[in-house]
């Protein structure tokens, strides 16, 4: 009765500040006209910028449209576009480097990042401080970061080959992080993880943050080890958490393309062509808008039915 009351008011002062024929209107609008007149401004704006180009996008992927000759008799291919991309071999070489890049990468964020917050939740003296520290490489923007590590990465000027050279005796110019077969994917790798394990280390703390203090306390009377308090309480509590930064950070770095196109541009050849290099190639390079399309779907698609199945996955570890 008072949530009504006061909306009811709120109304009143409302329409007391609007025109007379408006606030008449006003008065009269029932609780679920009030919402929607709120929520329909937003839900436009969405139809506009998210659904509209969706399905736009659907439509030239079922077309040989090319976007630098909009002139040009647009026809319906149907799923020919589809068919020449599932059976591309430079497509599914673009996949397994992403799908390479998508396992190292999470891999070693999630164990840097929860084992940064499992030193940081034991709150020592300055772990403030360093929190603070660690976040700094989140907070830059990606164009700096890969111009940064652009810079570092120079076999003759750079700093990450002289650290390394001090490490393990080889000369500082015998190798290029940036250039080399071998070595460029992992120079990706290398700036991603330093970029982004603060972030998984702060929804990690979270959820180390979250277990009671008493279920520790009730563990310590039983006498159970600091190793066992962690293998059975502290790893099976936080695992949803983890589960949740692997979930953000795997939609991401499947979709990496402003990291890879400052270091590498996708070389040396095709080494660490991801999937996105592959798709703005044939967009804007190629201008095979319709086929490009196809793409994009595609690579929508996958990423939807995987995050749909693993968010599967993490409510059963959350309802355990």
């Amino acid at each position: 009765m008072t949530d009504q009351t006061g909306l009811s008011g709120l109304v009143d002062r409302a329409a007391m500040v609007t025109p007379p024929v408006v606030a008449r209107r006003a008065r009269g609008l029932s609780e679920r006209a009030i919402a929607w007149l709120f929520i329909t401004p937003t839900m436009l704006l969405l139809l506009a910028i998210n659904i509209f180009p969706l399905i736009w996008t659907i439509r030239l992927s079922f077309t040989n449209y090319r976007a630098n000759r909009p002139n040009a008799t647009v026809l319906d291919v149907g799923l020919a576009n589809y068919q020449s991309i599932l059976t591309d071999p430079d497509v599914w070489a673009a996949m397994t480097v992403t799908a390479r890049f998508v396992f190292w990468s999470i891999l070693i964020q999630t164990v840097l990042g929860f084992t940064l917050a499992w030193l940081i939740d034991k709150k020592f003296r300055g772990h403030g401080l360093w929190t603070t520290l660690i976040l700094l490489p989140m907070m830059l923007s990606p164009a700096v970061v890969g111009n940064f590590w652009t810079f570092l990465y120079q076999p003759q000027i750079g700093l990450f080959n002289y650290v390394i050279s001090a490490a393990t005796g080889a000369p500082a110019s015998s190798f290029q992080m940036l250039a080399q077969v071998p070595l460029a994917p992992w120079a990706i790798v290398i700036v991603d993880t330093w970029m982004w394990t603060p972030y998984v280390m702060l929804i990690c703390l979270a959820g180390l943050r979250s277990i009671p203090d008493y279920i520790y306390e009730a563990a310590e009377v039983d006498r159970a080890s600091p190793w066992r308090q962690f293998w059975s309480i502290t790893l099976p509590m936080a695992l949803p958490f983890i589960m949740l930064a692997v979930l953000f950070r795997g939609i991401e770095n499947f979709k990496m393309f402003d990291m890879v196109n400052l270091l590498t541009g996708g070389g040396p050849g095709s080494t660490t062509e991801v999937a996105s290099i592959t798709l703005k190639r044939e967009a804007f390079e190629k201008w095979r808008t319709g086929y490009s399309s196809a793409f994009a779907i595609i690579l929508f698609v996958t990423v939807f039915g995987l995050a749909n199945i693993y968010v599967k996955a993490l409510n059963r570890v959350k309802n355990r």
